[in-house]
C-alpha cells in the first residue's frame, strides 16, 4: 500500500494577486459573523501572502506584534486592523445587510 502524505492547507500560499486577496477577505467577512478572531486571522493570511516584513514597515509595527495580533488568537485593536488593512490596500466598504 502507498503511503498517503498530507500537507496542512496555507491560505497564504494561494493569495497570488489583489483580486484573490479581496475576494478571499470578502468571502471571509460574509462567513465570519461575529467572530472577530476569524477575520483577524484571515487578514494575518494575506498579511503574510503579501510579506510580513513589508507590512511590519508600512505599518510602524514589529513583525511579532503583527503576527500575535492577526494570529487568530490574538484580540487586535480597531487601530490595529486600520492600520493593517491600509498598509494591504484594502478598503473596507459599509452596506446595508438587506443589500446582501
Amino acid at each position: 500500500m502507498t503511503e498517503l502524505k498530507l500537507r496542512t492547507w496555507d491560505s497564504a500560499e494561494h493569495l497570488k494577486t489583489e483580486e484573490d486577496m479581496a475576494q478571499y477577505l470578502e468571502a471571509c467577512l460574509q462567513e465570519a459573523g461575529d467572530d472577530a478572531a476569524f477575520i483577524a486571522k484571515a487578514l494575518g493570511n494575506i498579511a503574510r501572502a503579501k510579506g510580513m516584513s513589508r507590512l511590519s514597515r508600512d505599518t510602524g509595527m514589529s513583525q511579532e506584534s503583527l503576527y500575535n495580533a492577526l494570529s487568530g488568537e490574538g484580540n487586535p485593536s480597531f487601530a490595529t486592523i486600520l492600520k493593517v488593512t491600509s498598509a494591504l490596500g484594502i478598503r473596507l466598504h459599509a452596506r446595508t445587510a438587506s443589500s446582501g
